[in-house]
C-alpha cells in the first residue's frame, strides 16, 4: 500500500521546549491507523501539526510526507489542507442549510457549476452515511440537526474534497452510544477508499476501527511523549 502520510521523528516545540515526540508512523491509503495516548500526551496536537494549523508559538520539525511530497516546517498550504483534512471533535456547523454546510469547503477549492458541487455534496453525505436522513431536507437548516447528525455532516463537509486523507480528532467523545455507533458505521465504511487518522481515548473503539495503533505513551506536561507502533 501507498503511502499518504509519513512521519519520521516528528516533534512540536515551544521554543527551546519539546512539548510531544518524537513520532514516527505512517498513514497508508485504504488504512484506519489509531493514535491513542493518556490525556495531555499531544495527540490533538499532532493533528494539528499535520495540516500546519498549529497555536502560534508552537512549531514542528521532524520529516513530514503527504503523497510523497515532504513539507518543510511552516510551509503547509490550502492545498495540502484540501489532501489532508481535520475533522475536529465538536462539530462546527455554520449558519446556512444542510447542503450549505455540506458545500463549505469545496466551494473554495472547485469552481464548478451548481450541479457539479450538488453531485459532489450528495455523494459526500452518502458516503459519510447521513444521506438517507436528510435528502429531503437538504435546504433545511443544519442547527436542526442532532449532535450524532452534525458530526456525519462534518464528515462529509471533508469528503466533498475527495482528500487523500482524513484526521478524525475524537469523532465520537460527545455523543450518546447510538449516536456514537452510527458514527462508528460511517468510519468503517471508509476501509480501504480513504486514509484514515483517528484519534479517541477508547481502547474499544481503537480496535473495532483500526488496522495499526501509534501509541502516545507519556502525558506532554510531564515528559516527551515517545510513539510506538503496534
Amino acid at each position: 500500500m501507498d503511502h499518504v502520510i509519513a512521519v519520521r521523528q516528528l516533534r512540536v516545540r515551544s521554543r527551546d521546549k519539546t512539548l510531544v515526540g518524537p513520532v514516527s508512523f505512517t498513514v497508508e491509503h485504504g488504512s484506519t491507523t489509531g493514535l491513542c495516548g493518556p490525556s495531555g500526551a499531544g495527540k490533538s496536537t499532532i493533528l494539528r501539526a499535520l495540516v500546519e494549523l498549529l497555536p502560534n508559538g508552537l512549531t514542528r520539525d521532524g520529516e513530514l510526507q503527504v503523497l510523497d511530497r515532504t513539507i518543510a516546517p511552516g510551509k503547509g498550504d490550502a492545498d495540502l489542507r484540501a489532501q489532508i483534512v481535520l475533522v475536529p471533535q465538536m462539530p462546527v456547523v455554520f449558519g446556512g442549510s444542510i447542503l450549505d454546510n455540506a458545500l463549505f469547503g469545496l466551494r473554495h477549492v472547485l469552481r464548478a457549476s451548481q450541479d457539479v458541487l450538488k453531485e459532489r455534496a450528495e455523494k459526500a453525505l452518502e458516503e459519510a452515511g447521513l444521506w438517507k436522513e436528510v435528502a429531503d431536507r437538504l435546504d433545511s437548516p443544519a442547527q436542526n440537526l442532532s449532535a450524532g447528525q452534525r458530526q456525519r455532516l462534518c464528515l462529509a463537509r471533508a469528503l466533498a474534497l475527495e482528500p487523500a486523507g482524513l484526521l478524525l480528532d475524537e469523532p465520537t467523545s460527545a455523543l450518546d452510544e447510538r449516536s456514537r455507533d452510527k458514527v462508528e458505521q460511517s468510519i468503517a465504511a471508509l476501509h480501504g477508499r480513504r486514509a484514515v487518522l483517528l484519534v479517541s481515548h477508547d481502547p474499544s473503539q481503537v480496535e473495532r476501527l483500526c488496522d495499526t495503533t501509534v501509541n502516545l505513551d507519556q502525558p506532554a506536561a510531564t515528559s516527551p511523549a515517545a510513539a510506538a507502533v503496534s
